[in-house]
């Protein structure tokens, strides 16, 4: 099982997502309670990032949004860094 980090920047971003997607919170909570069970969940459709994000990982909420994050395996830690649409994230 891994532990997710909420940092304060990502807790501000997630605030601010889900006032404007209320719709998604469901959606959202599933996304990240499967990342700490599971992250290689074919449901996540994990991938790394390219380009200047390519320090990151992401994992789908849904078709449209996502969240992305640091995948440290050798901590077992995912420190959360953004959430949105694939051209909003970070």
């Amino acid at each position: 099982m891994m532990t997710l980090i909420f940092t304060e920047s990502y807790e501000k971003r997630a605030r601010k997502f889900l006032k404007k997607h209320p719709e998604l919170e469901g959606q959202y909570t599933k996304t990240l309670k499967l990342l700490e069970i599971n992250p290689t969940h074919k449901a996540l459709r994990l991938h790394k990032l390219k380009g200047r994000l390519k320090s990151l990982h992401s994992a789908s909420i849904n078709y449209s949004y996502r969240i992305a994050f640091k995948f440290i395996i050798k901590n077992e830690e995912i420190i959360l860094v953004d959430v949105g649409s694939h051209d909003e994230v970070y």
